[in-house]
């Protein structure tokens, strides 16, 4: 894993301590979350197969067709609200939400406000 510094390998840690009380199933999949300096990723996961079912992150066109954002926070409520929409498509309405080690505020919370107000239950 290379070299890491103490803000990484103290959100590895919590994240390999959530991951092994938050585990989706195909009737509940698990809402994964990832947050890099620019970018929100969010995907619905089933962990029985292995598949992602559902994904939505802000690299993709229909983010970037949006007019500009005033922050990423906005961006990240838009994520939520477009994988809740594609969720709510495929039949998906409730879910357990994987914060992936990061601190639960900010982006994060964003992309689960956004998830809720599109219909998803977690």
């Amino acid at each position: 894993m290379g070299a890491l510094n103490f803000r990484q390998k103290a959100r590895l840690k919590r994240k390999k301590r959530i991951r092994k009380k938050v585990s989706g199933t195909k009737e509940q999949p698990r809402l994964s979350v990832f947050r890099s300096s620019k970018h929100i990723y969010a995907q619905v996961v089933d962990d029985t197969e292995g598949h992602t079912l559902v994904a939505a992150s802000s690299t993709e066109k229909r983010v970037k067709e949006q007019p500009k954002f005033e922050n990423k926070v906005a961006m990240a409520k838009f994520v939520g609200k477009l994988l809740g929409e594609r969720a709510s498509e495929k039949g998906i309405n409730k879910v357990v939400f994987d914060r992936n080690g990061f601190l639960y505020h900010g982006r994060v919370k964003a992309v689960s406000d956004g998830a809720r107000e599109a219909g998803l239950n977690f």
